[in-house]
């Protein structure tokens, strides 16, 4: 099976000074169990090479077992560095699309044409699309016919306590979990910072960092 995973190009948090991007958890932990599981990844980013590593999730607190692996295996540090470009990619030869989160995506693949593109033709194709954390931000602007893409799904996602928790609130472009009841969605959540997944369909969200491994097993289960 070949699955792709699409990571942000974005780096700044805002106008906060501080740098942003994907969180390495939220990589990692969907990478390897993907991988495990004899699936191909290709990984992509709007801006192509390396994606920008939020650099709270490199700290000692963060790390994981699964961020552990990543740190000592030069073969997905290699294919990390050189994720293609976005617009080079079509869903043609895929059997899914993964979207690992951090902030990054609230800011280039909310809005990004080439995403949207992708992800619309994965839905209307019935194929499996997930996305943890801050990563359903790109579903902000995806349709399906003539509605929002979650329209009337079970979503979740990164939630607005946790980002009053993580004191983002007013730094964000958007609020997610606004956004997806705004959408349509039918929001659901667990509580801050424990695991939590929805699968609706073929759609598989994550809530947060804890739910990443979880959300690749529920996209993998579809397949």
């Amino acid at each position: 099976m070949n699955i792709l995973m699409i990571l942000t190009s974005h780096d700044t948090l805002g106008d906060t000074g501080e740098k942003t991007g994907f969180w390495l958890e939220e990589f990692a932990a969907p990478y390897y169990a993907l991988k495990d599981a004899g699936a191909q990844i290709t990984l992509a980013s709007p801006k192509g090479g390396q994606p920008p590593l939020d650099p709270k999730s490199d700290s000692e607190d963060a790390q994981t077992e699964a961020t552990k692996r990543f740190k000592s295996d030069k073969g997905a540090q290699a294919a990390l560095a050189s994720t293609v470009t976005l617009s080079s990619v079509g869903s043609d030869g895929f059997d899914a699309v993964f979207y690992p989160g951090g902030h990054g995506p609230m800011w280039d693949l909310a809005t990004d044409a080439d995403s949207i593109r992708l992800i619309e033709s994965f839905a209307a194709n019935d194929l499996p699309i997930g996305a943890v954390c801050h990563a359903p931000a790109i579903f902000k602007d995806t349709k399906l016919g003539n509605k929002p893409l979650v329209a009337g799904k079970k979503v979740t996602g990164f939630s607005n306590s946790e980002e009053e928790a993580v004191g983002l609130t007013d730094v964000v472009p958007f609020l997610l979990e606004d956004m997806l009841k705004a959408n349509g969605g039918v929001y659901l959540r667990g509580e801050d910072w424990a695991s939590f997944v929805t699968t609706d369909g073929k759609l598989v969200t994550g809530q947060n960092p804890a739910s990443s491994a979880e959300a690749a097993k529920a996209l993998l289960a579809l397949l």
